[in-house]
Protein backbone atom coordinates (compact mmCIF):
# COMPACT_ATOMS: atom_id res chain seq x y z
CA UNK A 1 0.00 0.00 0.00
CA UNK A 2 1.20 3.21 -0.39
CA UNK A 3 -0.07 7.52 -0.21
CA UNK A 4 0.06 9.16 -3.95
CA UNK A 5 -1.83 12.50 -5.23
CA UNK A 6 -2.60 12.32 -9.11
CA UNK A 7 -3.20 15.28 -10.92
CA UNK A 8 -4.54 16.27 -13.86
CA UNK A 9 -6.31 12.84 -14.60
CA UNK A 10 -9.80 12.17 -16.51
CA UNK A 11 -11.74 9.37 -14.93
CA UNK A 12 -13.44 7.15 -18.32
CA UNK A 13 -11.79 10.29 -20.70
CA UNK A 14 -14.23 12.71 -18.93
CA UNK A 15 -13.35 15.90 -17.00
CA UNK A 16 -10.01 16.47 -15.38
CA UNK A 17 -10.04 15.82 -11.67
CA UNK A 18 -7.18 15.18 -9.25
CA UNK A 19 -7.28 11.98 -6.53
CA UNK A 20 -5.53 11.82 -3.60
CA UNK A 21 -4.80 8.16 -2.29
CA UNK A 22 -3.47 6.99 1.41
CA UNK A 23 -2.25 3.33 2.23
CA UNK A 24 -3.45 2.42 -1.34
CA UNK A 25 -7.40 3.60 -1.40
CA UNK A 26 -8.34 6.40 -2.97
CA UNK A 27 -9.61 9.13 0.17
CA UNK A 28 -10.51 12.27 -2.10
CA UNK A 29 -11.66 13.34 -5.56
CA UNK A 30 -11.72 16.93 -6.56
CA UNK A 31 -10.15 19.77 -8.44
CA UNK A 32 -6.69 21.31 -7.16
CA UNK A 33 -6.25 18.78 -4.38
CA UNK A 34 -3.23 20.57 -1.92
CA UNK A 35 0.45 18.00 -2.33
CA UNK A 36 0.90 16.53 1.00
CA UNK A 37 4.52 16.51 2.49
CA UNK A 38 5.67 12.31 2.25
CA UNK A 39 3.30 11.93 -0.74
CA UNK A 40 4.33 11.21 -4.22
CA UNK A 41 2.81 12.91 -6.76
CA UNK A 42 2.05 11.94 -9.89
CA UNK A 43 1.11 14.27 -12.84
CA UNK A 44 -1.46 12.82 -15.34
CA UNK A 45 -1.22 15.75 -17.82
CA UNK A 46 -4.53 14.67 -19.21
CA UNK A 47 -4.50 11.37 -19.47
CA UNK A 48 -7.54 9.02 -19.27
CA UNK A 49 -7.80 6.89 -16.39
CA UNK A 50 -8.93 3.76 -16.34
CA UNK A 51 -8.94 0.77 -13.73
CA UNK A 52 -6.29 -1.54 -13.77
CA UNK A 53 -6.41 -4.19 -16.45
CA UNK A 54 -7.05 -7.78 -15.91
CA UNK A 55 -5.62 -10.45 -18.18
CA UNK A 56 -7.60 -13.78 -18.38
CA UNK A 57 -5.44 -15.54 -20.17
CA UNK A 58 -1.22 -14.86 -20.30
CA UNK A 59 1.58 -17.74 -20.31
CA UNK A 60 4.24 -16.60 -18.51
CA UNK A 61 5.76 -19.62 -18.78
CA UNK A 62 7.68 -20.39 -15.24
CA UNK A 63 8.70 -22.94 -14.11
CA UNK A 64 10.49 -24.63 -17.18
CA UNK A 65 9.89 -22.29 -19.98
CA UNK A 66 12.11 -19.65 -18.31
CA UNK A 67 14.38 -19.17 -21.88
CA UNK A 68 11.29 -17.50 -23.54
CA UNK A 69 9.31 -15.81 -20.38
CA UNK A 70 10.00 -16.31 -16.47
CA UNK A 71 6.75 -14.55 -14.16
CA UNK A 72 9.40 -11.42 -13.75
CA UNK A 73 9.49 -10.35 -17.50
CA UNK A 74 5.88 -11.11 -17.93
CA UNK A 75 4.84 -8.77 -15.08
CA UNK A 76 6.99 -6.42 -16.42
CA UNK A 77 5.58 -6.28 -20.03
CA UNK A 78 1.88 -6.09 -17.73
CA UNK A 79 3.01 -3.08 -15.56
CA UNK A 80 4.18 -1.49 -18.99
CA UNK A 81 0.75 -2.63 -20.86
CA UNK A 82 -1.57 -1.55 -17.88
CA UNK A 83 -2.41 -4.77 -16.21
CA UNK A 84 -2.59 -5.18 -12.64
CA UNK A 85 -3.71 -8.77 -12.60
CA UNK A 86 -2.91 -11.65 -14.82
CA UNK A 87 -3.68 -15.51 -14.95
CA UNK A 88 -1.23 -17.81 -15.86
CA UNK A 89 -1.76 -20.45 -17.49
CA UNK A 90 -0.94 -23.72 -16.36
CA UNK A 91 1.06 -25.56 -19.52
CA UNK A 92 4.59 -25.30 -17.83
CA UNK A 93 6.76 -28.18 -16.94
CA UNK A 94 6.06 -29.01 -14.10
CA UNK A 95 2.56 -28.74 -15.20
CA UNK A 96 0.35 -26.24 -12.78
CA UNK A 97 -1.78 -29.33 -11.64
CA UNK A 98 -0.68 -29.52 -8.14
CA UNK A 99 -0.88 -27.04 -5.15
CA UNK A 100 2.52 -27.48 -4.99
CA UNK A 101 3.42 -25.90 -8.17
CA UNK A 102 0.25 -22.92 -8.35
CA UNK A 103 1.82 -22.05 -4.67
CA UNK A 104 5.02 -21.37 -6.34
CA UNK A 105 3.64 -19.24 -9.40
CA UNK A 106 1.81 -17.54 -6.90
CA UNK A 107 4.47 -16.94 -4.88
CA UNK A 108 7.04 -15.76 -7.59
CA UNK A 109 4.33 -13.38 -8.61
CA UNK A 110 4.69 -11.88 -5.32
CA UNK A 111 8.39 -11.88 -4.80
CA UNK A 112 8.05 -9.51 -8.53
CA UNK A 113 5.08 -7.46 -6.96
CA UNK A 114 4.74 -5.77 -10.12
CA UNK A 115 1.23 -7.24 -10.62
CA UNK A 116 -0.66 -9.93 -8.88
CA UNK A 117 -0.06 -13.28 -10.68
CA UNK A 118 -2.81 -15.84 -10.51
CA UNK A 119 -2.34 -19.40 -11.22
CA UNK A 120 -4.48 -20.84 -13.08
CA UNK A 121 -4.87 -24.28 -12.37
CA UNK A 122 -4.83 -27.71 -14.83
CA UNK A 123 -7.99 -29.52 -15.42
CA UNK A 124 -6.62 -32.87 -16.02
CA UNK A 125 -3.02 -34.14 -14.71
CA UNK A 126 -0.38 -33.23 -17.45
CA UNK A 127 -3.07 -31.77 -19.07
CA UNK A 128 -3.44 -35.29 -21.11
CA UNK A 129 -7.24 -35.18 -20.65
CA UNK A 130 -7.25 -38.87 -18.65
CA UNK A 131 -7.67 -37.93 -14.87
CA UNK A 132 -9.10 -35.17 -13.62
CA UNK A 133 -6.35 -33.14 -11.94
CA UNK A 134 -7.29 -32.01 -7.70
CA UNK A 135 -9.18 -29.00 -8.47
CA UNK A 136 -10.41 -28.58 -5.02
CA UNK A 137 -7.26 -29.11 -3.44
CA UNK A 138 -5.51 -26.09 -5.77
CA UNK A 139 -8.80 -23.75 -4.64
CA UNK A 140 -8.46 -23.88 -0.83
CA UNK A 141 -4.70 -23.70 -1.09
CA UNK A 142 -2.35 -20.82 -0.60
CA UNK A 143 -2.56 -19.83 -4.05
CA UNK A 144 -6.50 -19.90 -4.20
CA UNK A 145 -6.93 -20.80 -7.51
CA UNK A 146 -10.22 -19.27 -9.47
CA UNK A 147 -9.83 -20.58 -12.79
CA UNK A 148 -8.97 -23.67 -14.28
CA UNK A 149 -7.98 -24.72 -17.91
CA UNK A 150 -5.90 -27.28 -20.07
CA UNK A 151 -4.90 -24.29 -22.26
CA UNK A 152 -3.23 -25.54 -24.94
CA UNK A 153 -5.28 -28.38 -25.40
CA UNK A 154 -9.03 -28.90 -25.22
CA UNK A 155 -11.04 -31.35 -22.54
CA UNK A 156 -11.48 -33.30 -24.77
CA UNK A 157 -13.53 -36.26 -23.13
CA UNK A 158 -17.07 -34.78 -22.04
CA UNK A 159 -17.18 -37.17 -19.48
CA UNK A 160 -14.16 -35.53 -17.65
CA UNK A 161 -15.65 -31.96 -18.77
CA UNK A 162 -19.08 -32.44 -17.14
CA UNK A 163 -17.41 -33.92 -13.95
CA UNK A 164 -15.38 -30.74 -14.08
CA UNK A 165 -18.22 -28.56 -14.74
CA UNK A 166 -19.55 -29.99 -11.80
CA UNK A 167 -16.52 -29.87 -9.42
CA UNK A 168 -16.24 -26.16 -10.16
CA UNK A 169 -20.31 -25.84 -9.78
CA UNK A 170 -19.57 -26.51 -6.10
CA UNK A 171 -16.46 -24.51 -5.59
CA UNK A 172 -17.68 -21.65 -7.25
CA UNK A 173 -14.62 -21.31 -9.89
CA UNK A 174 -14.66 -20.94 -13.25
CA UNK A 175 -13.52 -24.00 -15.95
CA UNK A 176 -11.73 -21.89 -19.23
CA UNK A 177 -11.78 -24.43 -22.29
CA UNK A 178 -9.47 -24.14 -25.19
CA UNK A 179 -12.21 -25.09 -27.62
CA UNK A 180 -10.85 -27.47 -30.27
CA UNK A 181 -11.77 -30.87 -31.54
CA UNK A 182 -8.22 -32.46 -31.93
CA UNK A 183 -10.14 -35.30 -34.59
CA UNK A 184 -10.94 -32.50 -37.03
CA UNK A 185 -7.55 -30.77 -36.68
CA UNK A 186 -5.13 -32.94 -37.03
CA UNK A 187 -2.16 -31.54 -38.89
CA UNK A 188 -3.79 -28.30 -39.28
CA UNK A 189 -1.53 -25.08 -40.09
CA UNK A 190 -4.02 -22.09 -41.11
CA UNK A 191 -7.91 -21.24 -41.49
CA UNK A 192 -9.76 -23.55 -43.42
CA UNK A 193 -9.49 -21.47 -46.74
CA UNK A 194 -8.92 -19.89 -49.73
CA UNK A 195 -5.36 -18.74 -48.29
CA UNK A 196 -4.76 -22.13 -46.38
CA UNK A 197 -4.81 -23.23 -50.36
CA UNK A 198 -2.97 -21.06 -51.73
CA UNK A 199 -0.24 -21.56 -49.47
CA UNK A 200 -0.63 -25.32 -49.49
CA UNK A 201 -1.31 -25.45 -45.64
CA UNK A 202 -3.62 -28.01 -43.92
CA UNK A 203 -7.03 -26.44 -43.42
CA UNK A 204 -8.34 -25.74 -39.56
CA UNK A 205 -11.99 -25.78 -39.98
CA UNK A 206 -14.02 -23.54 -37.91
CA UNK A 207 -16.03 -26.63 -37.22
CA UNK A 208 -13.26 -27.55 -34.59
CA UNK A 209 -13.84 -24.41 -32.67
CA UNK A 210 -17.45 -24.24 -32.72
CA UNK A 211 -18.56 -27.85 -31.91
CA UNK A 212 -16.81 -27.91 -28.95
CA UNK A 213 -18.56 -24.27 -27.64
CA UNK A 214 -22.07 -26.13 -28.50
CA UNK A 215 -21.32 -28.98 -26.18
CA UNK A 216 -19.47 -27.07 -23.72
CA UNK A 217 -22.51 -24.75 -22.99
CA UNK A 218 -25.01 -27.69 -22.55
CA UNK A 219 -22.78 -29.47 -19.95
CA UNK A 220 -22.08 -25.87 -18.25
CA UNK A 221 -26.13 -25.73 -18.33
CA UNK A 222 -27.03 -29.05 -16.79
CA UNK A 223 -24.17 -28.41 -14.06
CA UNK A 224 -25.39 -24.96 -13.88
CA UNK A 225 -21.42 -23.69 -13.63
CA UNK A 226 -18.93 -21.43 -15.03
CA UNK A 227 -17.41 -22.24 -18.24
CA UNK A 228 -15.41 -19.52 -20.09
CA UNK A 229 -14.14 -20.18 -23.34
CA UNK A 230 -10.79 -19.27 -24.24
CA UNK A 231 -9.95 -17.03 -27.51
CA UNK A 232 -13.39 -16.87 -29.68
CA UNK A 233 -12.48 -17.12 -33.31
CA UNK A 234 -14.88 -17.83 -35.73
CA UNK A 235 -18.16 -16.04 -36.46
CA UNK A 236 -20.45 -19.22 -36.00
CA UNK A 237 -19.21 -19.52 -32.38
CA UNK A 238 -20.43 -16.24 -31.92
CA UNK A 239 -23.78 -17.49 -32.43
CA UNK A 240 -23.95 -20.25 -30.58
CA UNK A 241 -22.43 -18.04 -27.31
CA UNK A 242 -25.48 -15.74 -27.74
CA UNK A 243 -28.19 -18.27 -27.76
CA UNK A 244 -26.41 -20.15 -24.69
CA UNK A 245 -26.90 -16.43 -22.60
CA UNK A 246 -30.12 -16.45 -23.97
CA UNK A 247 -30.83 -19.55 -22.39
CA UNK A 248 -29.04 -18.66 -18.96
CA UNK A 249 -26.10 -20.59 -19.08
CA UNK A 250 -23.26 -19.10 -17.15
CA UNK A 251 -20.71 -19.03 -20.05
CA UNK A 252 -18.30 -16.21 -20.77
CA UNK A 253 -15.87 -15.40 -23.82
CA UNK A 254 -12.51 -13.74 -24.78
CA UNK A 255 -11.13 -12.44 -27.70
CA UNK A 256 -7.25 -11.72 -28.46
CA UNK A 257 -6.28 -8.48 -29.79
CA UNK A 258 -4.46 -10.62 -32.82
CA UNK A 259 -8.24 -11.71 -33.76
CA UNK A 260 -9.55 -8.68 -33.37
CA UNK A 261 -7.11 -7.12 -35.81
CA UNK A 262 -5.33 -9.37 -38.03
CA UNK A 263 -6.91 -11.87 -40.52
CA UNK A 264 -5.37 -15.00 -42.74
CA UNK A 265 -4.28 -12.41 -45.71
CA UNK A 266 -1.10 -12.19 -42.99
CA UNK A 267 -0.13 -15.72 -43.61
CA UNK A 268 1.01 -15.09 -46.81
CA UNK A 269 4.59 -14.89 -46.26
CA UNK A 270 5.40 -18.34 -44.53
CA UNK A 271 6.46 -15.68 -41.46
CA UNK A 272 5.78 -18.24 -38.41
CA UNK A 273 5.12 -14.78 -36.17
CA UNK A 274 1.85 -15.59 -37.63
CA UNK A 275 1.15 -18.77 -36.44
CA UNK A 276 -1.30 -19.27 -33.74
CA UNK A 277 -3.71 -21.44 -31.84
CA UNK A 278 -6.95 -20.71 -32.91
CA UNK A 279 -5.36 -19.46 -36.21
CA UNK A 280 -5.80 -16.28 -37.99
CA UNK A 281 -9.10 -16.36 -39.70
CA UNK A 282 -10.86 -14.17 -42.39
CA UNK A 283 -12.00 -10.53 -42.14
CA UNK A 284 -15.89 -11.80 -41.87
CA UNK A 285 -14.39 -13.47 -38.36
CA UNK A 286 -12.65 -9.97 -37.25
CA UNK A 287 -15.35 -7.70 -38.09
CA UNK A 288 -17.72 -10.49 -36.28
CA UNK A 289 -15.35 -10.20 -33.27
CA UNK A 290 -15.30 -6.44 -32.92
CA UNK A 291 -19.10 -6.08 -33.29
CA UNK A 292 -19.61 -9.09 -30.70
CA UNK A 293 -17.16 -7.26 -28.22
CA UNK A 294 -19.38 -3.98 -28.82
CA UNK A 295 -22.45 -6.25 -28.48
CA UNK A 296 -21.34 -7.85 -25.17
CA UNK A 297 -21.47 -11.46 -26.89
CA UNK A 298 -18.02 -11.44 -26.18
CA UNK A 299 -17.19 -10.71 -22.70
CA UNK A 300 -13.51 -9.48 -22.77
CA UNK A 301 -10.05 -9.43 -24.56
CA UNK A 302 -7.93 -11.68 -23.42
CA UNK A 303 -4.44 -11.44 -24.71
CA UNK A 304 -3.63 -15.29 -24.67
CA UNK A 305 0.22 -13.56 -24.44
CA UNK A 306 2.57 -16.49 -25.82
CA UNK A 307 6.21 -15.61 -25.77
CA UNK A 308 8.33 -17.95 -27.90
CA UNK A 309 12.57 -17.91 -27.65
CA UNK A 310 13.83 -17.50 -31.14
CA UNK A 311 14.55 -21.00 -31.39
CA UNK A 312 10.70 -21.67 -31.03
CA UNK A 313 9.50 -19.51 -34.04
CA UNK A 314 12.66 -18.80 -36.17
CA UNK A 315 12.25 -22.13 -37.92
CA UNK A 316 10.02 -23.56 -40.94
CA UNK A 317 6.46 -23.37 -40.62
CA UNK A 318 5.17 -26.29 -39.76
CA UNK A 319 7.67 -26.44 -36.75
CA UNK A 320 6.96 -23.15 -35.23
CA UNK A 321 5.33 -23.29 -31.99
CA UNK A 322 1.92 -20.97 -32.24
CA UNK A 323 2.05 -17.79 -30.23
CA UNK A 324 2.22 -14.67 -30.16
CA UNK A 325 3.23 -11.67 -27.71
CA UNK A 326 -0.04 -9.19 -26.52
CA UNK A 327 0.23 -7.71 -23.02
CA UNK A 328 2.01 -4.72 -24.47
CA UNK A 329 0.16 -4.05 -27.59
CA UNK A 330 -3.32 -5.14 -26.17
CA UNK A 331 -4.41 -1.68 -24.75
CA UNK A 332 -3.27 0.29 -28.30
CA UNK A 333 -5.11 -2.67 -30.63
CA UNK A 334 -8.37 -2.07 -28.64
CA UNK A 335 -8.02 1.43 -29.37
CA UNK A 336 -7.76 0.36 -32.91
CA UNK A 337 -9.90 -1.76 -33.71
CA UNK A 338 -13.03 -0.94 -31.11
CA UNK A 339 -12.27 3.02 -30.22
CA UNK A 340 -11.39 5.06 -33.15
CA UNK A 341 -14.34 3.48 -35.16
CA UNK A 342 -16.43 4.38 -32.52
CA UNK A 343 -17.43 0.59 -31.65
CA UNK A 344 -16.47 1.27 -27.56
CA UNK A 345 -16.10 4.54 -25.41
CA UNK A 346 -13.65 4.62 -22.38
CA UNK A 347 -16.02 3.37 -20.18
CA UNK A 348 -16.08 0.23 -22.72
CA UNK A 349 -12.80 0.27 -22.94
CA UNK A 350 -12.59 -0.16 -18.84
CA UNK A 351 -15.46 -3.41 -19.63
CA UNK A 352 -13.70 -5.51 -21.12
CA UNK A 353 -10.39 -5.08 -19.91
CA UNK A 354 -10.96 -4.31 -16.47
CA UNK A 355 -14.25 -4.77 -14.80
CA UNK A 356 -16.08 -7.67 -16.61
CA UNK A 357 -12.81 -10.03 -16.73
CA UNK A 358 -12.22 -9.25 -12.87
CA UNK A 359 -16.00 -10.05 -12.76
CA UNK A 360 -15.80 -13.12 -14.33
CA UNK A 361 -12.58 -14.34 -12.02
CA UNK A 362 -14.25 -12.91 -8.47
CA UNK A 363 -11.73 -10.58 -7.86
CA UNK A 364 -12.91 -8.25 -5.29
CA UNK A 365 -9.90 -5.48 -5.38
CA UNK A 366 -9.53 -5.52 -9.39
CA UNK A 367 -11.85 -3.92 -11.76
CA UNK A 368 -13.52 -1.50 -9.33
CA UNK A 369 -15.08 1.51 -10.02
CA UNK A 370 -13.23 5.60 -9.65
CA UNK A 371 -14.54 6.30 -6.22
CA UNK A 372 -13.69 7.27 -2.83
CA UNK A 373 -13.18 3.89 -0.87
CA UNK A 374 -11.86 2.26 -4.04
CA UNK A 375 -8.23 0.43 -4.45
CA UNK A 376 -6.37 2.71 -5.98
CA UNK A 377 -5.67 0.41 -8.91
CA UNK A 378 -5.59 2.07 -12.33
CA UNK A 379 -3.99 2.10 -15.73
CA UNK A 380 -3.40 5.85 -17.06
CA UNK A 381 -3.39 5.94 -20.97
CA UNK A 382 -2.64 8.31 -23.57
CA UNK A 383 -5.10 8.58 -25.84
CA UNK A 384 -2.85 10.96 -28.50
CA UNK A 385 0.06 8.63 -28.42
CA UNK A 386 1.20 7.13 -31.54
CA UNK A 387 4.16 4.63 -31.37
CA UNK A 388 6.00 1.59 -33.72
CA UNK A 389 5.85 -1.72 -32.15
CA UNK A 390 9.28 -3.20 -32.01
CA UNK A 391 9.56 -6.67 -30.05
CA UNK A 392 13.13 -6.15 -29.15
CA UNK A 393 12.30 -2.92 -27.29
CA UNK A 394 9.32 -4.66 -25.50
CA UNK A 395 9.84 -5.90 -21.63
CA UNK A 396 9.25 -10.01 -22.42
CA UNK A 397 12.16 -12.17 -22.84
CA UNK A 398 10.69 -13.44 -26.16
CA UNK A 399 10.14 -10.86 -29.15
CA UNK A 400 7.37 -12.48 -31.30
CA UNK A 401 4.70 -9.83 -32.03
CA UNK A 402 2.97 -10.01 -34.84
CA UNK A 403 2.54 -6.11 -35.02
CA UNK A 404 5.94 -5.37 -35.65
CA UNK A 405 6.57 -2.44 -37.26
CA UNK A 406 2.91 -1.25 -37.07
CA UNK A 407 2.29 2.56 -35.79
CA UNK A 408 -0.42 1.86 -33.24
CA UNK A 409 -2.71 4.75 -31.12
CA UNK A 410 -2.48 5.13 -27.52
CA UNK A 411 -0.45 3.95 -24.94
CA UNK A 412 -0.21 3.61 -21.14
CA UNK A 413 1.61 6.27 -19.34
CA UNK A 414 1.62 4.53 -15.91
CA UNK A 415 -0.08 1.71 -14.14
CA UNK A 416 -0.70 2.18 -10.39
CA UNK A 417 -1.51 -1.09 -7.99
CA UNK A 418 -2.71 -0.15 -5.09
CA UNK A 419 -1.10 2.83 -4.96
CA UNK A 420 1.95 1.76 -6.16
CA UNK A 421 3.33 3.44 -9.24
CA UNK A 422 4.50 0.23 -10.80
CA UNK A 423 5.30 1.32 -14.79
CA UNK A 424 5.74 5.29 -15.67
CA UNK A 425 6.63 6.32 -19.79
CA UNK A 426 8.23 3.05 -20.38
CA UNK A 427 10.23 2.71 -17.17
CA UNK A 428 8.90 -0.66 -14.93
CA UNK A 429 9.52 -0.16 -11.02
CA UNK A 430 12.86 -2.12 -9.90
CA UNK A 431 11.96 -4.93 -8.27
CA UNK A 432 12.52 -4.30 -4.71
CA UNK A 433 10.96 -0.66 -5.10
CA UNK A 434 7.70 -1.88 -6.42
CA UNK A 435 6.55 -3.10 -3.27
CA UNK A 436 8.20 -0.35 -1.29
CA UNK A 437 7.06 2.99 -3.56
CA UNK A 438 7.58 4.74 -6.63
CA UNK A 439 9.40 4.41 -9.98
CA UNK A 440 11.63 7.45 -11.28
CA UNK A 441 10.39 8.29 -14.66
CA UNK A 442 12.21 6.18 -17.48
CA UNK A 443 12.62 6.27 -21.66
CA UNK A 444 9.45 6.80 -22.96
CA UNK A 445 7.99 4.17 -24.71
CA UNK A 446 5.71 5.75 -26.99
Amino acid sequence: MADLLITNARPYGEDATDLLVRDGVVTEIGNDLPAVEGVEVLDADGAVLLPGFVDLHTHLREPGGEESETVETGSRAAARGGYTAVFAMPNTDPVADTAVVVEHVRRRGEEVGLVDVHPVGAVTVGLEGVKMAELGTMAKSRAGVRMFSDDGRCVHDPVIMRRALEYASALDVVIAQHAEDHRLTVGAQAHEGVVASRLGLTGWPATAEETIVARDCALAREAGAKLHVCHVSSARTIEVLRAAKAQGVRVSAEVTPHHLLLTDAALSGYDPVHKVNPPLRTGEDTKAMRAALAEGVIDVVGTDHAPHAAQYKDTEWAAARPGMLGLETALSVVVHTMVEPGLLDWRGVARVLSERPAEIAGLPDQGRPIAVGEPATFALVDPDAVWTVRGAALASRASNTPFEGMRLPAAVAATVLRGRVTARSGAVAPIGAARNGSVAEGKAQV
